[in-house]
């Protein structure tokens, strides 16, 4: 059972590692080819539309396919745009290449979801998905590191060429597991096409109205999530300007806190037997958001510093019991459909969260911005705890409940 564990965790981990390293050395890569830090902006605009562009029709796609075959024709593919990266000889092939790697990307998380839940057993999830959090969080801590040992020794190209042998290396890792179906694998129907994107969206909108309860927890998640996404933006601003910290001590504070999200993993993972799914979503939550409005509220290096380690330790939690909760409400053969569509509603409002919170920040200050959004994530992220935490619904989150 652990070898398969392993090389699920193992695959992902390290492709999520090479995309720590990737993100640096593709941001270098393109700095030096235009010398503009808005040629540079201009990475963070195509990546997500690809994806927004992509999701439209990519979960029609992922649930008519073999889902462990579309991981590894992802990850191929993906390897093989990478590779060609330093190649290009000019910023817009470059950009070219990010859009398709993007665009491919869109394929292989909801397809990883579908294969999880196929082969972890239910009362085993919340304890992987804290495994899982736990190899991302070593791949924030260890990545942008490892970036920056090897561009300074090898150059940017090298850097490159490990990401793409990272997708190789997941690959390789997901090829070795069992096969996964579905029982109605092959069974959805529709010819593809605009009337079949209609069809699967009517489809997604049945199983929300069917699902109130779900739909409710997975809307206050999300959006508290993307206020703090938001936050995000302004973290370097406001490290840099109202707290006056230098590169040297920003660089420390963030690597404090991905270490508190590797600590906070490995706590979860466990404690996964022991403390319910509702106190893992519910209180994580509460407590993440707590901590990014310490954070913004922050006075010095010091204070900054203990809310991060609090956001990254609580941060592990909530997410490892918010993977469990979907991987056992959302069905499998609607997984790629409901995960292609959420994806596309994460995107648009994180973006109207950022542009939002950007604006006030210019009007205000951004601290004064950032405390605001930061106490409207506690209180969403409260009416969530009040949700997760209601009696009734206790049987919901339990193992095998239907």
């Amino acid at each position: 059972m652990w070898k398969k564990y392993g090389l699920l965790l193992g695959g992902i981990g390290v492709s999520n590692f090479g995309n720590w390293v990737y993100l640096v050395a593709l941001n270098l890569l393109v700095l030096e080819m235009t010398g503009s830090a808005a040629a540079v902006a201009g990475l963070y605009i195509i990546g997500p539309a690809a994806r927004i562009l992509t999701n439209l029709f990519a979960g029609s796609v992922i649930d008519r396919s073999d889902k462990k075959q579309m991981m590894i024709g992802s990850d191929v593919l993906r390897g093989l745009l990478v590779l060609l990266m330093p190649f290009a000889g000019s910023i817009w092939l470059v950009y070219a290449l990010v859009f398709c790697t993007n665009a491919v990307g869109a394929f292989f998380g909801p397809s990883s979801t579908f294969v999880i839940t196929k082969l972890v057993p239910d009362g085993e999830r919340q304890r992987f998905n804290s495994f899982m959090g736990m190899m991302n969080s070593g791949a924030f801590v260890l990545g942008p590191a490892t970036a920056g040992v090897l561009i300074l020794a090898f150059g940017t190209t090298w850097s490159i060429f490990l990401n793409a042998a990272t997708f190789l290396v997941c690959a390789l890792c997901i090829a070795l597991l069992p096969s996964v179906t579905d029982e109605r694998d092959g069974k959805i129907g529709g010819r593809f096409g605009w009337r079949m994107i209609r069809d699967d969206f009517f489809a997604v909108h049945r199983f929300t109205r069917a699902e109130p309860f779900f739909f409710r927890i997975y809307l206050l998640f999300q959006v508290t999530l993307m206020v703090a996404f938001a936050l995000d933006s302004q973290e370097v601003t406001f490290l840099k300007q109202d707290l006056s910290l230098d590169d040297r001590q920003y660089g420390v504070i963030v690597s404090i806190a991905g270490v508190g999200s590797l600590i906070g993993a490995s706590l979860a993972a466990t404690f996964a037997k022991k403390v319910s799914l509702q106190m893992y979503i519910a209180g994580g939550m509460v407590m993440t958001m707590a901590g990014y409005t310490a954070f913004y509220s922050s006075a010095g290096f010091w204070t900054a510093t203990a809310a991060f380690i609090v956001l990254g330790v609580f941060m592990a939690f909530s997410n490892a019991g918010y993977e469990t909760f979907y991987q056992r409400r959302v069905p499998t053969a609607l997984m790629g459909r409901f995960g292609s569509l959420a994806a596309i509603f994460q995107s648009a409002l994180q973006i109207l969260f950022t542009l939002v919170l950007g604006i006030t920040a210019e009007w205000f200050t951004v601290q004064g911005a950032a405390i605001g959004f930061s106490l409207l994530a506690v209180l969403l992220s409260g009416v969530l705890a009040m949700a997760v935490m209601d009696r009734r619904k206790s049987g919901y989150f339990r193992a095998g409940h239907a």
